[in-house]
């Protein structure tokens, strides 16, 4: 996976929205929770793990209403919520949120279920855009959090259990191993999503990719360096 690809350029005016609104969502996390990963992560899983949900929902009614295949779509997006949702329980334990980030976390839940939904609903090509480039800038955050750890600034303790057991992590694994998992289901995702976006736009119907799991991902990521 490429960690380094480039930026993904507006194109149009629909792109533009799409990179405005994201870049806007990433100043105030970046306002908030500064250099404090493990808590942005929470926050910021937490929202990941909507997309996929309300877009494998709503083309789960298209091909039932259209009674046509659906190309492995509605799984694959199902599939990609449940990948963020095993971030966010990961995290969870990593970061042991307060109640008032816990409370954080049900109201931008409940803002943005609402809005993705009617956005997906009448702007499909914006809806999988605003995740590509939501994506991209969860990687440049996975990205970071490395850093930090590599320089020492913050700890590298032991992963947590949930996470050895779901990307097969050796039972020594560090935060950083995790680190490494999430970040490139993340750089899976926004490859996806762009591309969800692009087929849309040319009037393809977008087909599924078969999806390695995450045991056999983190093989390849432990020999990334960053």
């Amino acid at each position: 996976m490429d960690y380094n690809a480039p930026h993904r350029k507006p194109n149009n005016l629909r792109d533009r929205i799409a990179f405005a609104f994201v870049k806007f969502l990433r100043f105030f996390a970046d306002l908030f929770f500064r250099k404090r990963y493990g808590h942005r992560a929470v926050v910021l899983e937490t929202i990941a793990a909507v997309p996929g949900m309300v877009a494998g929902l709503l083309q789960h009614l298209r091909s039932i209403r259209r009674m046509r295949d659906d190309q492995g779509w509605v799984k694959e997006l199902l599939d990609e919520a449940e990948n963020e949702r095993m971030h966010l329980m990961t995290f969870i334990q990593v970061a042991q949120p307060s109640w008032f980030e816990r409370g954080l976390i049900m109201v931008a839940q409940a803002i943005f279920y609402n809005f993705y939904f009617f956005l997906c609903l009448f702007a499909p090509k914006t809806a999988h855009r605003v995740v590509g480039y939501f994506e991209e800038e969860a990687v440049t955050s996975y990205t970071h959090y490395l850093r930090e750890i590599d320089e020492g600034r913050l700890e590298n303790g032991p992963a947590p259990q949930i996470a050895i057991d779901y990307w097969d992590l050796p039972k020594q694994a560090r935060l950083r191993d995790v680190v490494i998992a999430v970040r490139e289901d993340e750089a899976g995702h926004r490859d996806r999503n762009h591309y969800f976006a692009d087929a849309l736009i040319h009037g393809d119907e977008p087909k599924a990719e078969a999806h390695s799991s995450p045991a056999n991902d983190i093989a390849y990521a432990r020999e990334v360096n960053v």
